[in-house]
């Protein structure tokens, strides 16, 4: 159906920014999206006002008011409302998606009754309007429907797979615990990183990192040449029982900062940290091994309980040697999980504590689902032809 927006409403604008310049802007482009809604609303029912169709699909039935906040100013819109359909206008809708999520984890809060007077003020910035329940559901519904769709896509080969967890608080039977987020990175066979996957659990229990990893292999990931992580006993667990025969590769960054608690000297700690730093540095593995003995031999009269840690635990972030040194510099921390750290803990700062599970889920997905969108179109982020 061919539609545009009214002769006279656009007559309309151009004598407000004719007469008023840009202090008409906000007037103009008020006008201009109560008229577009109308279009929009049109091509739904499809049928004119009050026009008999055999392909009508339902009825006008009036407006809603609704206060918009933009750069222009406040803007008063008249919301075009159906009988019966689903239909709510598409530009209302848009944004970008973790916005959205953000915006709908603080309105579940004031919509349950659970938010402060900042909260409360927040959402009337972000949002600029005061939201029902209804809203909620149905903005939850939208949300809700890409992310299930992106958590269960088909996965492929990926040469290397990275595991990382962090805690967000959210409100559970009327108490306030700390949530496990999940997250699975992976290298393709292009080369390019990706977020295969992310789950939002009670803990790192090995029942959980289990259960998440073994929705990730019914997805079809495959081909996994090596898994770095850190060493969370439930994780490592979970590892051994699910990818019993991948090579795993413990996270050099947190082995020098797991070191740190055993060097009883403030004044040694940089030089503990230097020579195992030294060990993760050298040629090759026998290299490394042999600067580890030396270090172990070195540590084991003054301390004795870090000679022991190392001889015990260093030998795991060794495995990167078994792979082409041009890769090792990539592979031998879970450091790919910072960005992505830094930007969750960037918008859940606002929310601070999620209404619930779905909420903090909701909004943790649609970061890494935009994070990681932006990762495939950039350029490579390790040469696996090397």
């Amino acid at each position: 159906m061919a539609m545009r927006v009214n002769d006279s409403k656009l007559l309309e604008i151009v004598e407000l920014i004719s007469e008023q310049g840009f202090s008409g802007m906000a007037e103009a482009v008020q006008i201009l999206l109560n008229e577009a809604m109308l279009v929009e609303r049109t091509r739904h029912l499809q049928a004119q006002p009050y026009e008999r169709s055999p392909l009508r699909q339902d009825y006008a039935n009036g407006f809603k008011a609704k206060r918009l906040k933009t750069q222009l100013g406040e803007l008063s819109l008249n919301v075009p409302q159906v009988r019966e359909a689903n239909f709510y206008p598409s530009f209302l809708d848009k944004g970008i998606r973790s916005e959205r999520a953000l915006r709908l984890a603080l309105a579940e809060m004031y919509v349950q009754g659970v938010s402060t007077r900042k909260v409360n003020a927040v959402l009337q910035e972000l949002c600029g309007l005061e939201i029902s329940s209804t809203e909620v559901s149905r903005a939850a519904k939208l949300l809700d429907e890409e992310l299930l769709s992106w958590k269960q896509r088909a996965l492929d080969k990926y040469h290397y797979i990275f595991l990382d967890a962090r805690y967000e608080k959210v409100r559970e039977s009327g108490c306030v615990i700390d949530c496990a987020l999940l997250i699975a990175y992976g290298i393709n066979e292009q080369g390019k990183r990706e977020i295969l996957g992310l789950s939002v659990s009670l803990s790192e229990s090995e029942v959980h990192w289990r259960n998440f990893l073994e929705s990730l292999t019914s997805r079809g990931l495959n081909g996994i040449k090596m898994i770095a992580s850190d060493a969370h006993s439930g994780l490592k667990a979970a590892l051994r029982a699910v990818f019993p025969s991948v090579p795993w590769q413990r996270c050099q960054f947190h082995l020098q900062q797991n070191a740190q608690a055993y060097v009883t000297k403030r004044d040694r700690k940089s030089e503990v940290a230097g020579s195992i730093r030294a060990i993760f540095d050298a040629e090759n593995r026998e290299e490394a091994e042999r600067i580890l003995k030396q270090t172990v031999a070195k540590y084991e009269k003054e301390m004795p309980q870090l000679a022991t840690w190392m001889q015990e635990n260093i030998a795991e972030g060794l495995t990167v040697f078994s792979f082409p040194s041009s890769h090792r510099r990539r592979l031998r921390t879970s450091n790919i999980a910072e960005r992505v750290n830094q930007e969750i803990r960037r918008r859940t700062r606002v929310a601070r504590i999620f209404p619930n599970v779905a909420s903090c889920e909701r909004l943790a997905g649609a970061i890494v689902m935009e994070i990681s969108e932006q990762w495939l179109l950039n350029t490579l982020y390790l040469n696996v032809a090397e």
